[in-house]
């Protein structure tokens, strides 16, 4: 299904795109119980009939019988008839349409009124299961409304005013406060800056800039009031540049076609030329032979073969796969997406909020020539100061005694702080303040690929804290797990740093890893991947900057309890713990159902063919048919409920 290219001058907040799948159902949240409104009327009238008919009910004779089971019909039949009366003039004559509106209309046409309406209520039913398994609610790009920066502070006639990021044009200067997005690239104004770039690069540490540097649309400012000269119209900025890659490679991706769909092409035709055959071929082998008698086998031959237990058995296995996966905490979107997680095997994954938490911890603390405690105690008396997040993972330390408190304290720019504490001078920050200072690093120090914070008390080295991004409790049975389920083919694609992205995927016991890459870039990795036809890509991730990776992918799987909202909404799979290792299970779960599906298949295929051996034959009746398809149905049923019960 492609999607219509969505002007974002036009997008308002809290709008909603609905999304419809290809049956071309369309079930909002305010008319869900419409769609159940046919379906429980002609239910209601066949019951109804049926009932008029056992106590043979005198009024209920003639054309009020017929006039009766015609209005029952017409709720579920006359879509189906109008739909495949739209695909004959499309030229694709032999649909289960056009064989549902054949085999029904002929029970009328040979008075089985009741049995014509039945079928094609159990049709209609089975199609409502379909529908509640395919069309799981996914808004197409409402949450990136959530996204887009909705104002600039532009500096006009001696003021600033808040004006829409589309009208602001390049050379003017817009002024972001702390927690605001950038909403224009621009070039910084200010003496420096702390930005979360996670929603553009996936960087986990805060990027520190300086005065006439690059900043894009997306970013979010931390510390300080900053002025920013811009660079590029709202329509050419990162931001916009990202919500246009999510939409193209939505629309690249294709979706699969339920396989009802594929296999009436095949059945339907076979189905009616047998019925042709059952009413003529027998006039030139047999003596008595009267046209009304074989053409009544025909259309029971007809009514038989209506794929109603096909059509239920189906979509109730998938719809047993998605409870059992909502009870695991993952989310599909849709059947289908169950069905091509069978296939997957390449998995390529984002690191930051994926395989680890996203939040900086204390990896290391080396202190020389003191002790640990006092050590940290001075450290974090300097870091009290100071709103950095290396700041805030630095106090999260627990040390006995008392606090130390700092005097003094000055911030020298992108190096770090000074300050007085207990009357020793300490130096917290990088390589570049420890040797502006004349103090010596030891080597060892080289070789940490992390964020790492070197102190020095009283112009001597006294240590360093080893701050990184803590990896999720379940991240390596991951990967060993996606092994013994067949995924072989694993890839970690970041745009943290390609050192620290290196250093995880060698802990993960990943092979294949690269970082330090865009949102282009990412895209660009697995467009590659796709140009083998036998790789099938499922990709994981939780950011912004993930979500045109997400959309061009076979299967996105996205984090869902701190995922962005756009990766979210992009994705076919949510996992809603945000455990990695779920899925491995969505993997098994997918697998499951479509063992179930393929039981249920069968087991409604063989039915039926023996049904239809016995209608050629006269043995059957178009109830006896039914009851055999209500019988289909109730195993399928069973079947599909084991689904809720296994354990993976």
């Amino acid at each position: 299904m492609k999607k219509k290219k969505v002007n974002l001058r036009d997008l308002k907040p809290n709008s909603e795109v609905q999304h419809t799948h290809n049956d071309g159902h369309n079930h909002g949240n305010g008319s869900a119980f419409k769609t159940y409104v046919p379906a429980i009327i002609s239910f209601t009238m066949l019951i109804i009939g049926i009932g008029l008919d056992y106590f043979d009910v005198s009024f209920f004779k003639d054309w009020i019988r017929i006039a009766w089971y015609g209005i029952a019909y017409l709720p579920v039949g006359f879509p189906v008839v109008k739909e495949g009366w739209i695909s004959i003039k499309k030229g694709d004559v032999f649909t289960e349409f056009f064989l549902m509106s054949i085999a029904t209309i002929g029970a009328f046409v040979i008075g089985e009124y009741p049995e014509g309406v039945a079928v094609m209520l159990f049709y209609a039913v089975g199609e409502l299961f379909q529908s509640a398994a395919v069309n799981r609610a996914k808004g197409n790009i409402k949450a990136l409304l959530d996204v887009r920066p909705k104002e600039a502070n532009v500096f006009r006639e001696g003021d600033y005013k808040s004006v829409s990021p589309e009208v602001v044009n390049i050379g003017e200067k817009i002024q972001i406060r702390v927690g605001e997005k950038i909403p224009l690239d621009g070039i910084l104004l200010s003496e420096k800056a702390s930005l979360n770039t996670a929603a553009l690069t996936g960087e986990s540490k805060p990027d520190s800039i300086q005065k006439e540097a690059k900043v894009y649309a997306g970013s979010i400012n931390l510390e300080s009031v900053i002025e920013v000269e811009v660079t590029n119209k709202f329509e050419d900025s990162s931001i916009a540049r990202i919500l246009d890659l999510v939409q193209n490679a939505t629309a690249r991706k294709s979706k699969t076609e339920l396989f009802i769909r594929q296999f009436a092409r095949i059945y339907t035709p076979i189905v009616v030329f047998l019925a042709i055959g059952v009413t003529f071929i027998p006039y030139f082998f047999v003596d008595d032979y009267v046209f009304r008698d074989w053409l009544y086998r025909a259309l029971i031959f007809l009514v038989i073969s209506c794929p109603c237990a096909l059509v239920i058995s189906i979509p109730l296995g998938y719809f047993g796969g998605l409870g059992a996966a909502s009870k695991n905490g993952i989310l599909f979107k849709g059947a289908s997406f169950l069905d091509a997680m069978t296939k997957i095997n390449t998995l390529v994954m984002d690191k930051t909020g994926t395989v680890t938490k996203g939040v900086f911890k204390i990896k290391e603390v080396k202190a020389i020539g003191w002790n640990e405690t006092e050590f940290m105690q001075y450290l974090m008396a300097l870091e009290e100061q100071s709103t950095h997040p290396i700041a805030k993972a630095i106090l999260e330390y627990k040390a006995e005694g008392e606090d130390f408190e700092a005097q003094d304290v000055s911030e020298i720019a992108g190096k770090g702080l000074k300050g007085v504490v207990n009357g020793k001078t300490v130096l917290v920050g990088n390589k570049a303040l420890m040797t502006a200072n004349n103090i010596n690093v030891p080597s060892e120090t080289e070789s940490i690929v992390e964020s790492i914070v070197l102190v020095a008390i009283d112009n001597q080295f006294a240590g360093y804290v080893v701050i990184a991004d803590e990896l999720k409790e379940d991240a390596k049975e991951t990967i060993t797990a996606l092994h013994k389920v067949g995924i072989k083919n694993i890839m970690m694609l970041s745009g943290d740093k390609d050192s620290i992205t290196q250093q995880v995927a060698k802990e993960l016991n990943i092979e294949n890893a690269k970082g330090g890459l865009l949102p282009e870039d990412k895209l660009n990795e697995v467009e590659i991947l796709k140009k083998n036809p036998e790789n099938k890509i499922a990709f994981i991730g939780d950011g912004i900057n993930d979500a045109p990776v997400l959309a061009a992918s076979n299967v996105g799987i996205a984090m869902g309890g701190l995922g962005s909202d756009v990766a979210i909404e992009t994705a076919d799979v949510i996992i809603q713990t945000d455990q990695p290792s779920k899925v491995v299970r969505a993997i098994k779960i997918s697998r499951s159902t479509r063992k179930i599906v393929w039981q249920n298949i069968i087991l409604a295929f063989g039915v039926k063919v023996i049904v239809l051996i016995l209608g050629a034959g006269g043995l059957a009746t178009m109830w006896e048919a039914v009851f055999a398809d209500v019988g289909v149905a109730l195993l399928a049923i069973l079947n599909a409920v084991r689904l809720q019960r296994m354990s993976w």
